[in-house]
């Protein structure tokens, strides 16, 4: 495999460009006299060479130089085809400069590398005309590429591979002909009150058919009437009214025997085939075996499974018609695309908006919770009043020092403080937090699944999406109490080591047994393609999921299911819609009396949410085999013997 070459950048195409002007320059200012040193292409020239070089004139070089940019211009543009007939037009107006010859390798295998690429891409689309030309060309180009040869020899595996053998060759199978009749032509009439044996010797005769008679003919009396008939139908009526079937010997001759079980499997010539069924259960090579016993009265039709064939003995015709039947079996059934589109959509919201008033309201004597909070930090206030920040009888003071720096809190003067009254009975109200609510929270999600179903005519599919839960049936825990009393083995005997070993395994712990349940969405369906090309769509859906409470442990679950048939035209959707959560809450939090009065409602703390989810499944049914074709299909007949009858 020869590597890709690296593309030339711009600007070492300029310093070829400029190398080869300057070398045209040169030689464009040396003399030509035999004591001048020699040119750039006679230094080139190998010294084997012993030829005079044909000097190569200015404006070749020229032309080259000019080429040359040409084609440097057409290869960065991805053009290799025609930079490459640039540069060996170059290289063949200046064979001196070794540039131009790289430069030509250098097209010559981004050209091929090209080519198989776009072969490559005519294979995928199965345009074998484009490939072939396409590699053609790389060959051409370049007859050493293993590359190429490799990708010729795939393009003819396709090639053989595309070449189906049909099922059933008369040529390649049957080891020799038999025999047909040759009668003569022409019309008789026949009006004849004879035994059996005199009757068809005198039809055969009339068309230059020499007649054998078997044993099993009696002398019964028979009478055949019939004006201006061929051999066929003679030979047919004579065998209904003298109860007889002819077997062909040669050209002119042939049996007649009368018509039973025994004689037929006698006289009749049976042939054997063996059909190759590869691919086939066991189960379906026994159906088609039984077919051919049952349907086509074969002799013989034995199934091997591990060759995966069927062996036939039968009449030519009679394996004639099994093998068409079994090709409309086979190569007639239809094939129906499904396009499952399983689309989810969630929608949540959530909004918080109003006001919450003070829930509470907390009165208390000034005077007694000042006292309080003094008392309870002496050391403070005594820091305060030494460090000056406050006069000792100043307890207003104090008190805003001492809850201004943090070290002491209360909850009564977090909120404010309303006061009323005077003294030592001045008292103060402190209200609860007021909060204001401006919240909203929404979300929307989609789920988009896209799975396509190939299926055969009434085959039928299942689709399942979400996940399996496990569900405890039964456990097992210890059985220490159950086991009877056996000395040595669950009690004191001879063996202390058992009832130890016993001893250690007292108290087993619960084993749960589970069982593993599918929650989400089993679809299942069968097409059925109609004769006049609808598709029958059977459709079975079933949803199942927790529902949030148990029963001894065990989950409760939800289910949902829909079954119908749809009839659709080819390429037609059919939507199933499900409404699996819808549910909207919404609390009010405010003052009692005062949150109910109209208008006043909207101001108080109002939580809504909303929480939908819908399922959309839409399946498409595409024909993408259909073998019936509308109205009813032809009637095959099947013979069973191999005479005219």
């Amino acid at each position: 495999m020869k590597p890709r070459p690296t593309r030339p950048s711009g600007l070492h195409l300029a310093m070829i460009f400029l190398l080869a002007m300057t070398m045209s320059t040169v030689q464009a200012q040396a003399p030509a006299s035999p004591s001048h040193a020699p040119s750039a292409a006679a230094a080139v020239t190998p010294a084997k060479d012993t030829t005079q070089a044909k000097p190569v004139h200015n404006s070749d070089r020229r032309k080259a130089a000019k080429l040359f940019l040409a084609g440097s211009k057409l290869f960065e543009r991805e053009q290799f085809e025609e930079a490459l007939q640039r540069y060996e037009q170059a290289a063949s107006l200046d064979p001196g400069n070794v540039d131009y010859a790289l430069a030509a390798n250098v097209a010559r295998s981004h050209l091929v590398t090209a080519l198989i690429q776009s072969a490559a891409k005519a294979r995928l689309q199965s345009d074998a005309a484009a490939a072939r030309a396409a590699l053609a060309r790389a060959h051409e180009l370049d007859p050493e590429n293993p590359q190429v040869r490799l990708h010729l020899n795939e393009l003819g595996d396709d090639a053989l591979l595309s070449q189906t053998a049909p099922l059933y060759e008369q040529a390649a199978e049957t080891v020799g002909e038999g025999a047909i009749l040759e009668p003569a032509s022409g019309v008789h009439s026949f009006h004849l009150r004879s035994d059996r044996r005199s009757i068809i010797q005198q039809v055969f005769k009339a068309y230059g058919i020499e007649v054998t008679l078997d044993e099993s003919l009696r002398g019964a009396q028979a009478r055949l009437d019939v004006d201006n008939v061929g051999f066929k139908t003679a030979a047919r009526l004579a065998g209904m009214v003298t109860h007889s079937f002819y077997v062909p010997l040669d050209a002119h001759r042939a049996l007649v025997a009368d018509d039973q079980k025994a004689n037929r499997d006698a006289y009749v010539r049976q042939d054997t085939e063996t059909v190759y069924l590869s691919g086939l259960s066991e189960k379906d090579l026994d159906e088609v075996a039984t077919i051919a016993k049952n349907i086509f009265d074969t002799t013989q039709a034995t199934a091997e499974h591990i060759s995966g064939t069927v062996t036939i003995r039968a009449p030519q015709r009679t394996l004639a018609a099994f093998n068409a039947t079994l090709r409309e079996l086979l190569e007639g059934r239809n094939q129906v695309l499904l396009e499952v589109r399983v689309i989810q959509l969630a929608h949540t919201a959530a909004r918080n908006t109003g006001v919450t008033p003070p829930q509470s309201v907390a009165a208390f004597n000034v005077y007694s919770e000042e006292q309080s909070i003094l008392n309870a930090n002496q050391a403070l206030v005594q820091q305060i009043i030494s460090s000056g920040l406050a006069a000792p009888g100043d307890t207003l003071a104090i008190l805003g020092i001492l809850l201004a720096s943090g070290q002491v809190s209360s909850s009564l003067f977090s909120n404010g403080i309303a006061l009323f009254g005077g003294g030592l009975t001045a008292s103060a109200l402190s209200p609860g937090q007021i909060t204001a609510n401006l919240n909203l929270n929404s979300s929307d999600s989609r789920e988009l699944d896209k799975i396509q179903l190939r299926l055969g005519d009434g085959e039928k599919a299942t689709l399942r999406t979400g996940s399996r839960y496990p569900i405890q049936t039964s456990s097992f825990s210890s059985i220490a109490a159950s086991v009877p009393k056996i000395p040595g083995l669950t009690g004191a005997g001879t063996s202390g080591s058992l009832s130890s070993l016993l001893a250690s395994y007292g108290n087993v712990p619960n084993i749960p047994q589970v069982e593993y349940q599918d929650l989400g969405l089993t679809l299942t369906a069968t097409p059925k393609v109609l004769r006049n090309g609808d598709v029958a769509l059977t459709l079975d859906m079933k949803i199942d999921a927790l529902s949030g409470s148990s029963i001894n442990g065990n989950p409760i679950l939800n289910n949902r299911a829909f079954s119908g048939v749809v009839t659709l035209k080819e390429g037609e959707a059919a939507a199933v819609v499900s409404e699996l959560d819808k549910s909207e809450s919404r609390a009010v939090s405010g003052t009692p009396g005062i949150s109910e009065i109209p208008g006043l409602s909207n101001i108080a703390s109002n939580n809504n949410q909303k929480d939908y989810s819908t399922l959309l499944i839409v399946i498409t049914p595409r024909l993408v085999r259909g073998t019936q074709a509308a109205g009813h299909s032809p009637i095959l007949r099947v013979e069973k013997s191999a005479t005219g009858r």
